[in-house]
């Protein structure tokens, strides 16, 4: 896979791609932790396809020890400088890279379409991680049956999907922003909303 695309952002890609970079990762953490088992203090997150390693900063807050993995050099690079020494970093690609020992939770935002065959990468995330598989999910890309019945066959069969009501490319008001965030709790109006923008966030883990 051709990291080209995003090489050259590496060094300001956190403050690039997100309108609210503090808002939208810390509000993406939250649920990281609370989504399914809940994560505790000393518990290691390993980040697959980590770009620039924005989201390190709200889960160290957290207690969390982070481990962040990127096929970019130039993204594991600007990731190794913003952690300075508080994390991880690997230089490596999502579909192949196996850490040295199990860990509470993988997540991998933005880039599950990198697996080269998505039951397969389901199946070998489940080989290494103890507590739960955290990733986003566009239901107007992938149909959410399938991707759950994936998740079921690689042993992930307890599956919790969460909307997650953050703009991405827009910072709004105080008001709007909070009033979204309730609207991911509303049942039909936010399944109406998802069908037109949005995604969810998908907690996997293994039944008991």
């Amino acid at each position: 896979m051709s990291t080209a695309k995003y090489d050259p952002q590496a060094d300001s890609w956190t403050e690039e791609a997100y309108a609210d970079p503090s808002g939208y990762l810390a509000h993406r953490a939250d649920l990281i932790v609370s989504l399914g088992p809940k994560l505790e203090v000393g518990d290691t997150v390993l980040d697959l396809a980590c770009g620039d390693a924005g989201l390190a900063g709200p889960l160290l807050a957290k207690g969390l020890r982070y481990v962040g993995v990127d096929l970019s050099a130039p993204m594991a690079e600007a990731a190794d400088r913003r952690v300075g020494g508080r994390a991880e970093i690997v230089l490596a690609d999502l579909n192949d890279y196996r850490p040295a020992a199990p860990v509470a939770c993988t997540t991998c935002f933005r880039a599950v379409y990198y697996a080269r065959d998505r039951l397969a990468f389901f199946r070998h995330v489940a080989g290494f991680t103890e507590r739960k598989l955290v990733f986003d999910l566009n239901p107007r890309q992938y149909r959410v049956e399938d991707v759950v019945a994936d998740l079921k066959v690689a042993g992930l069969a307890s599956v919790e999907l969460h909307p997650f009501f953050f703009p991405q490319r827009h910072r709004l008001p105080r008001p709007f922003a909070a009033a979204l965030r309730a609207a991911e709790r509303s049942g039909p109006f936010a399944r109406a909303l998802l069908r037109v923008r949005f995604s969810y966030l998908v907690s996997a883990s293994r039944e008991g």
